[in-house]
């Protein structure tokens, strides 16, 4: 039951859901997501942990810059919450705007996405 708990805790706050919502599309580096969603590095970095810690994802780092991707479904809810970010959240407004943004950014250098969310 715990674990079901830790889930819907860790996806209960706006910040962390647009976090999942976009690496659901895809592995992202740090300064990607937050240029996406306009928020500076100390905010991404502190939902991130949380994310890390409830088991919702991982990181590597390759080099300077670290990626963030979701783990792989521990259980049918996960399974089918993620699933449902990618089919049905992503087409929200709110979220649309976010991965349009995303888009915008994968496109970019990292160097160049990097200064930009510095700028925020």
């Amino acid at each position: 039951m715990q674990q079901y708990i830790d889930l819907f805790k860790a996806l209960a706050d706006e910040t962390r859901l647009r976090i999942v919502v976009l690496l659901s599309e895809k592995e992202l580096c740090v300064c990607q997501i937050e240029a996406a969603l306009v928020l500076p590095q100390v905010k991404v970095s502190r939902h991130l942990t949380i994310l890390r810690y409830s088991g919702l994802v991982r990181c590597r780092r390759e080099g300077t810059w670290v990626y963030y991707s979701l783990t792989e479904p521990k259980n049918k809810i996960e399974e089918n919450l993620f699933e449902s970010f990618k089919k049905h959240l992503r087409k929200e407004k709110f979220f649309s705007a976010d991965i349009s943004n995303m888009e915008e950014c994968i496109s970019q250098p990292l160097k160049i996405v990097a200064e930009k969310a510095k700028k925020i």
